[in-house]
């Protein structure tokens, strides 16, 4: 069957040379035409009068259905550069066998770097478009000295830094494009406290430039730095043995990491800042704890991090990502049962370490990973001052 022929052209926010010049001799060879609402209200006038319109909104399935009965090439209309966050994506995750040809304009945060003279070749991209906080979140944490974002209506340049004053960014300035190349363009640049407030055309980017060098915690928190229980200040996985689990998770490898019995959230906000593409979900009893650690997130400047309240036990557990790095820093005197849960769920060659004082829980751990058919790497001894000595144990999934 012969591929199906995709012509995807770039559109500018006006209707004066909205598209590349050398695009618009093919608009006459294609069968159809596609795009969002706006962007058919800035190129109808190059279509021709008969012409087919397909409109993109909804269900990109029901989408990719119709191209699919179309006979012959289709145009497809994007903003900017359709190659940057765009539809040529889409269209390859749809119909990985396709023949596309990509015809792009500048994109919005190019624009953005035009109006302002900024060189953009070191500019860290992300986009909050449609999805999560995580690439902004990670490029914040990694602090990039410039970000791009594209935005949208729910993570608008209000909310993002409402975010980063949030959880104490507040090392950076803010540039907002907003309806660039249109009617009603401007350029706002200010303050994170400012742009908190404001409102925004929404057709929007934003571009966030470091001011002052960054002062937040490096490899190892100290332990004095986190809130802890009231009444409890050792419960705690302190800095020494805190680093030595994470670096016996593997987690330069894993995408996700459970933290079961979280407490403070110290293993979990110590995971996200070394590692911060990893998506790490905590898990904890004791209701206080929640708002312990939505505390040390934000004074630690660890966003991103999921936290539930409630018993591991009676957790949908099916409805979270598969991870590949789970640590144990509370089991509830259920500790077999737990790390038989924990397989259900966790991917081959994920790796499980806990932390162990009672020879008890060291012999029920290594028990239960041979009855898993685990593989038990050497145990770890580690002792940090007065406090009794802790055994590090870690296994990892064979299968």
């Amino acid at each position: 069957m012969k591929a199906k022929e995709y012509i995807v052209i770039g559109v500018a926010n006006t209707t004066a040379d909205c598209c590349a010049a050398e695009a618009l001799p093919l608009l006459y060879t294609c069968a159809a035409f596609s795009g969002g609402d706006r962007h058919y209200q800035l190129v109808k006038h190059l279509l021709p009068e008969a012409h087919t319109w397909i409109p993109i909104k909804g269900g990109m399935s029901a989408l990719f259905e119709k191209y699919a009965a179309t006979e012959g090439a289709i145009a497809v209309f994007a903003s900017g550069d359709p190659l940057f966050y765009g539809m040529v994506q889409t269209i390859l995750k749809y119909d990985p066998a396709a023949d596309i040809k990509v015809y792009p304009q500048f994109n919005s945060i190019q624009r953005l770097c035009t109006r302002v003279g900024q060189p953009y070749e070191s500019v860290k991209h992300t986009s909050v478009h449609g999805r999560g906080w995580q690439e902004l979140d990670a490029a914040l944490i990694q602090g990039e000295p410039l970000i791009a974002v594209l935005t949208d209506a729910t993570r608008s340049p209000r909310a993002i830094a409402q975010r980063m004053l949030d959880y104490g960014f507040t090392h950076y300035e803010m540039l907002v494009g907003e309806d660039l190349d249109g009617i009603q363009e401007h350029i706002s640049r200010g303050e994170l406290t400012e742009m908190s407030i404001r409102y925004f055309h929404p057709l929007n980017c934003a571009l966030l430039r470091q001011v002052v060098a960054p002062e937040q915690p490096g490899i190892g928190i100290a332990d004095h730095l986190f809130e802890g229980l009231p009444g409890r200040p050792n419960m705690i996985t302190k800095k020494a043995v805190r680093l030595y689990s994470l670096s016996q998770l593997d987690l330069h490898r894993a995408q996700v990491c459970w933290d079961i019995g979280f407490c403070t959230g110290a293993v979990a906000i110590e995971a996200r800042r070394l590692y911060p593409h990893l998506q790490v979900v905590g898990f904890e009893k004791r209701p206080e704890c929640a708002g312990i650690i939505e505390r040390n997130m934000r004074h630690l400047s660890a966003p991103g991090i999921e936290y539930l309240s409630g018993d591991f036990f009676e957790q949908n557990l099916a409805a979270l990502p598969a991870p590949d790095a789970v640590f144990i820093g509370g089991h509830g005197n259920r500790l077999p049962e737990l790390m038989q849960l924990t397989d259900t769920y966790m991917r081959p060659r994920g790796r499980i370490v806990m932390n162990a004082v009672l020879e008890s829980s060291i012999t029920q751990f290594c028990d239960t990973a041979a009855s898993l058919g685990w593989e038990l790497l050497t145990p770890e001894v580690l002792q940090v001052g007065q406090h009794n000595p802790i055994t590090v144990l870690t296994a990892i999934k064979t299968s």
